[in-house]
C-alpha cells in the first residue's frame, strides 16, 4: 500500500505554546500515530504581515513539493499570500486549516482600512484551495460569505486529553488562572479592571501565555496593573513548558478569561478537562462547552457582568463548588485529540482518493518569479 502523504506548512515555530500550535502538533502527532507521512515545513514567523522575502520564501517552498501533493497550509500564512498560491494552484492539492479567519481578528476589525485588504486578500487566497478545514464553528458564516459552499468546508474542533482534577487547595485563597496570549483580543485589561475593586477579597491571579506578540499591549497591562495596586495579587508569567502549565491547572481553582472574540478556545477546554470552573465570556465555542453547569459567562467586554460574576464566585463558597461539581461532569463529554485525528485523516484520504483531485480542476497560469512586493 502507498504510504499516505501530506505537507503542512506552518508560519513561525510549530513548538510555540498558543492554541493554534497546539492543535497544529497534536495533528500532526495524530495523523503520524494513523501511518501518515507528514513533513512539516516552516515558513517565515512574520505572517500574517509577511515581508517579501517572506513570501519568496514560501514560494520556493511550494515549488519544492512534487506535483500532485496534499499541501495544508496553516491560515495565519495561507490568508497572507493569494498570489503566491495562485502560482502553484494547479500543480499542488492545497487545503486550507482556518484556526481563525484573518477578517475575524479583533485587531483588524478594528481597523476598517486594513480590514478591507484583509478581506480581499483572505476570499482570494481561499479560492485557490480545494478543501477548508476549520476549528470553531463560529468561522463558518465568514468562510460561506467569501463564496465557499458547505461541501467545501470541514469543522475538525480541537480535542482534549484525559487529565487529573485540579487539587484545590484550603487556604482560604482562590486562585483564578488565565491562560491567553496577551495581546488586545483576549480582555486581560478588562479582567484586571473587574478585579481591582475585589481586592478586599482573598485571591490570586496567575496569567500564562506569550508577552512577546504584542508589546505595548504587555506595556500597557503591567502599568494597569501597577496602577490598580495589584503586583502582589497578578503574575504574568509568559509562555511556560507544558509541564509547568499542568502544575498549574491543577493547582488553580478557577480558569478567568475576558476574551473579546474567539473561534473555539482550546484554554476553556482544557480548564473543563481539569475540572476547573469557568468565568468567561459568550464568544466562540465557549457557551457550548460550559453549559449552564460550570461557569458563569457574560457578554464580551461587559465590564460589569465579569466583576459581578467573579464577586459572585470570591464570595460564595457554595456558588464555586457547584459550579466546580459542574466541571467535574462536563470534563467527561470533551471531545478527545484522537477523534480529532480520526476525522481530519478521514477527510484527507478522502481528498486524496478523488482521482488525486487535480485532474478535473483547471490548470493555473505557468509559474512565474515573484516580485519583491507580492
Amino acid at each position: 500500500m502507498t504510504r499516505r502523504t501530506l505537507q503542512f506548512l506552518i508560519p513561525g515555530d510549530i513548538r510555540s505554546a498558543s492554541g493554534g500550535y497546539v492543535y497544529d502538533r497534536r495533528m500532526v502527532a495524530e495523523l503520524r500515530a494513523r501511518g501518515w507521512e507528514v513533513t512539516v515545513q516552516p515558513l517565515d514567523a512574520s505572517f500574517p504581515d509577511p515581508t517579501p522575502a517572506a513570501l519568496l520564501d514560501a514560494d520556493r517552498v511550494l515549488a519544492g513539493i512534487p506535483s500532485r501533493a496534499l499541501v495544508l497550509v496553516d491560515g495565519l500564512a495561507l490568508s497572507a499570500m493569494p498570489t503566491v498560491l495562485r502560482v502553484h494552484a494547479g500543480r499542488l492539492t492545497l487545503l486550507a486549516l482556518i484556526h481563525m479567519p484573518l477578517a475575524s481578528d479583533p485587531a483588524v476589525r478594528s481597523d476598517p482600512e486594513r480590514l478591507g485588504g484583509v478581506r480581499q486578500a483572505e476570499a482570494e487566497a481561499l479560492q485557490t484551495v480545494r478543501h477548508v478545514f476549520f476549528t470553531g464553528e463560529s468561522s463558518r458564516a465568514t468562510l460561506l460569505d467569501y463564496g465557499l459552499r458547505d461541501e467545501q468546508i470541514s469543522i475538525i474542533e480541537p480535542g482534549t486529553d484525559e487529565a487529573p482534577l485540579a487539587r484545590r487547595p484550603s487556604d482560604g485563597i482562590l486562585r483564578m488562572l488565565c491562560v491567553a496570549t496577551v495581546h488586545p483580543g483576549k480582555g486581560h485589561d478588562v479582567l484586571i479592571d473587574a478585579l481591582a475593586p475585589l481586592a478586599s477579597w482573598p485571591w490570586q491571579l496567575t496569567c500564562i501565555g506569550s508577552l512577546t506578540r504584542s508589546p505595548d499591549t504587555v506595556a500597557r497591562l503591567r502599568a494597569q496593573i501597577h496602577r490598580c495596586g495589584l503586583a502582589e495579587r497578578i503574575a504574568l508569567m509568559g509562555e511556560v513548558e507544558p509541564a509547568v502549565l499542568a502544575r498549574h491547572y491543577l493547582q488553580a481553582d478557577l480558569l478567568v478569561l475576558a476574551t473579546r472574540f474567539e473561534t473555539y478556545c482550546m484554554a476553556v477546554a482544557e480548564g473543563l478537562a481539569h475540572g476547573l470552573p469557568i468565568v468567561s465570556t459568550r464568544t466562540g465555542a465557549i457557551p457550548d462547552l460550559v453549559g449552564t453547569q460550570a461557569g458563569l459567562l457574560v457578554a464580551p467586554g461587559d465590564l460589569g457582568a465579569l466583576r459581578a460574576a467573579l464577586a459572585a464566585v470570591l464570595s460564595q463558597p457554595d456558588l464555586l463548588a457547584r459550579l466546580a461539581s459542574g466541571a467535574a461532569a462536563v470534563r467527561q463529554g470533551l471531545p478527545r485529540w484522537t477523534d480529532a485525528g480520526a476525522r481530519l485523516a478521514q477527510a484527507l484520504e478522502q481528498l486524496e482518493s478523488v482521482g488525486r483531485l487535480n485532474e478535473s480542476r483547471p490548470r493555473a497560469a505557468p509559474k512565474r518569479q515573484l516580485g519583491p512586493g507580492e
